[in-house]
């Protein structure tokens, strides 16, 4: 891919024919390489820091060991938010490779981080692949961490750790699409092994944690309490402050004529997280569910309007 050639700027999301045309266009799958027995797993770091200044966020610090690295940072919606393009040029995590992400977000610094396209875990090799992301917001900052959907190849064994410390008012906005085998070539995840934790803190105090476990090769993974036979799953997790009842009604509706009754949309506002959800067997559909509730509640969360990245749309 050849990146220098994207644009750097955000589609509005009204009208939504903007996100029905990419969304008609099949994610394309490439075929699973052909490890090498002697190959050596990589390991790969990525240090981000925004800090504020004059009205600006900056991105001020990156450091960055092994095959992990952002593009110079844009601002689509005015110098308030930087927005940042995190690439991993291998292209795909081989058994045995370690990614460690790590952000600061500085006193009322805002910051938007996504991904150029799909992150592929192939499959194990004899190996576990493992990812670390730590992510800390200061007061009066916010994050939004929108990567692209993740595919996990047959066989892939992986550990993903995300970790998120808040202060005072801060927030941060994060989604995830999963997608378990490469369902467009006739490929199912039956074999392997996905174990992923999610903590969110805020001034030391947990206020989400969510944990599982799934086996490729075990029923439980296609049972009630995990896919039920489902191959994508995608959740969209907004932390900072309240939204009204009408706007999640809204937002419920709108979700459920986008999955017209195919798979399962379900929205939960706790005391200070909202949570989305989507079961279902397609990625696109995925996404326009959560770029359409994240627009109906951006504005609400962050004072700023509905977009799609241009990442998304490429």
């Amino acid at each position: 891919m050849h990146l220098s050639a994207h644009k750097e700027e955000l589609v509005s999301m009204q009208p939504s024919s903007t996100i029905l045309s990419y969304l008609k266009q099949p994610i394309q799958y490439v075929p699973e390489p052909t490890i090498d027995p002697t190959y050596t797993p990589l390991q790969a770091k990525l240090s981000l820091k925004f800090s504020k200044f004059d009205d600006t966020t900056r991105l001020v610090e990156r450091d960055h060991f092994g095959p992990l690295l952002v593009q110079k940072p844009f601002y689509p919606e005015g110098r308030e938010v930087c927005h940042v393009v995190i690439i991993h040029p291998p292209g795909g995590v081989v058994g045995g490779d370690q990614l460690e992400i790590s952000a600061q977000i500085g006193t009322s610094a805002n910051a938007q981080i996504t991904t150029p396209g799909a992150t592929k875990w192939y499959k194990a090799n004899g190996h576990n692949s493992q990812q670390k992301i730590r992510i800390n917001v200061n007061k009066g900052g916010s994050l939004e961490w929108v990567p692209q959907e993740t595919i996990f190849y047959n066989h892939a064994e992986v550990e993903i750790d995300h970790q998120v410390i808040l202060e005072d008012d801060a927030v941060y906005v994060g989604c995830e699409i999963l997608c378990f085998g490469r369902t467009a070539s006739g490929e199912t995840f039956n074999h392997g092994q996905i174990k992923q934790r999610t903590s969110i803190r805020r001034n030391d105090k947990l206020i989400w944690l969510e944990q599982i476990r799934l086996l490729g090769e075990s029923s439980a993974m296609n049972g009630s309490l995990a896919l039920s036979g489902r191959t994508v799953c995608a959740s969209l997790i907004l932390t900072g402050k309240m939204i009204p009842q009408p706007l999640i009604d809204l937002a419920r509706e709108e979700a459920e004529k986008i999955i017209n009754g195919i798979g399962q949309v379900g929205i939960s506002q706790l005391k200070s997280i909202v949570v989305v959800r989507y079961l279902g067997d397609s990625s696109e559909v995925a996404r326009h569910v959560m770029l359409r509730v994240w627009g109906l509640f951006r504005p609400e969360i962050l004072g700023r309007a509905e977009i799609v990245p241009r990442m998304w749309n490429t």
